[in-house]
């Protein structure tokens, strides 16, 4: 097993740390307390090619490992993890499965403007009553020539009513053998009519980011914009999750790593009884405990993607663990 980062993953490293300096960091609070959607962030990150960052340059990406995806993602997360989530969402769950599943027609018309960053993507897979049980949906997706005609709800959607492309997941049949929903990948365009923000969530966190809930009303699209055939929806979006779950053990270890830089900085700047609280041993067994716990996830999730780029077969397992922890 190798520890050392290559030299393409350490530029990537240092160029997205160096960016979020100067462009993410000073504005991450205002945002935030202002819900502002960070365009002029996502901007700068695009012309880097950050927003196709893990898909080839044929199509329009940087052509980056996962590792080096993972290594960015969390150097945007130390500063502001919004403009992660928005990142990290685009790059897994819509530019990824365009890549592993598109028609080379739907390759062109979507796929290259998203790894250029000329639009943004969403993904809507979980509804109201479906989360993990992604065979519980009621979005449906009726055959009308063609075209299919889709309606139902969709929540938490990052990016929700910002996008411009929408990978949405509905219910097209049912398995005539046992029932279960065939449920289809569909690939919707953002001002399609009937695709409207029914809500916009009022978060804790993450308030630059906007999570939505989408409504689909006779929202109609063509057959030629089904993603993997019909029926294969849970297929592409299966495929796609390991990359999710990467993204968010990389977003996870760099709220962490900026935690422990603002604790570090507090404790060596804070004095009481004359000297930094930093010297004092109940703060250092903190410090050392938060050290520890952030090296630790960041192992599980740069092992996670190391696994994705070896091909290796468990590295659903090992992205899970990663997002567990």
């Amino acid at each position: 097993m190798h520890f050392e980062l290559s030299e393409e993953q350490r530029m990537v490293q240092a160029s997205v740390r160096e960016f979020v300096a100067a462009e993410v960091a000073p504005r991450a609070h205002e945002y935030d307390e202002q819900s502002r959607f960070p365009r002029e962030q996502l901007k700068g990150l695009a012309e880097m090619g950050l927003l196709g960052m893990i898909i080839p340059e044929e199509w329009g990406g940087a052509g980056f490992d996962t590792v080096a995806y993972a290594l960015a993602l969390e150097e945007i997360a130390r500063a502001d993890s919004s403009v992660c989530v928005i990142v990290g969402v685009t790059n897994s769950v819509c530019c990824y499965p365009l890549l592993g599943f598109g028609t080379d027609e739907q390759k062109r018309k979507y796929l290259v403007p998203l790894a250029k960053g000329e639009t943004l993507g969403a993904f809507c897979l979980s509804e109201p009553q479906a989360g993990s049980d992604a065979t519980n949906l009621r979005t449906r997706a009726v055959r009308d020539g063609n075209h299919f005609i889709i309606n139902g709800t969709k929540s938490w959607v990052t990016s929700g009513g910002e996008a411009h492309t929408y990978i949405v997941m509905a219910v097209t049949g049912r398995d005539g053998g046992n029932g279960k929903p065939q449920i289809t990948a569909f690939i919707v365009e953002g001002d399609t009519p009937g695709l409207t923000v029914s809500a916009i969530e009022h978060k804790m966190g993450q308030r630059a980011s906007q999570t939505a809930e989408m409504s689909f009303e006779d929202v109609r699209v063509s057959a030629g914009n089904v993603l993997g055939g019909e029926g294969n929806g849970l297929k592409v979006a299966f495929n796609s999750l390991d990359n999710g779950r990467i993204g968010i053990g990389a977003l996870s270890t760099g709220i962490a790593q900026g935690a422990l830089d603002e604790s570090l900085k507090y404790a060596k700047e804070r004095q009481a009884f004359g000297q930094p609280i930093a010297e004092f041993q109940a703060i250092q067994f903190k410090l050392a405990n938060m050290a520890t716990e952030t090296d630790a996830s960041r192992l599980l999730t740069l092992r996670a993607a190391a696994m994705k780029d070896a091909g290796h077969k468990r590295t659903g397992f090992y992205a899970a663990m990663a997002k567990l922890y």
